[in-house]
């Protein structure tokens, strides 16, 4: 009678051992899946953040374009101006590719 108890008992923890174990391992996959995921996103987040900045960059580009007004015809002093700029903004693209 005894032993039939103890039997029962420990099938009963065979069992939930068993569950546990299968708990287990489909958490650590739903764990490596959402890290998998986490990365990802990151990643979005990371590009995204790159185009946000081109973006203002284009911003401040055009403010300066419009504050930029030809004036008495010196188209000279204006190609210099431009050229000035275009030689900043290569230096930045050179020290960003670093």
């Amino acid at each position: 009678m005894e032993q039939d108890l103890l039997k029962n008992n420990l099938n009963g923890l065979e069992r939930k051992l068993l569950v546990l174990l299968n708990d287990h391992k489909n958490l650590k996959q739903e764990v490596s899946a959402l890290k998998s995921e986490n990365g990802d996103l990151r990643s979005q987040l990371r590009m995204k953040d790159d185009q946000l900045t081109g973006f203002r960059n284009q911003i401040k580009i055009a403010k300066i374009v419009d504050n930029i007004h030809p004036e008495d015809g010196s188209v000279s002093e204006l190609r210099k101006t431009v050229d000035d700029y275009i030689r900043e903004i290569d230096k930045c693209i050179a020290h960003l590719s670093r």
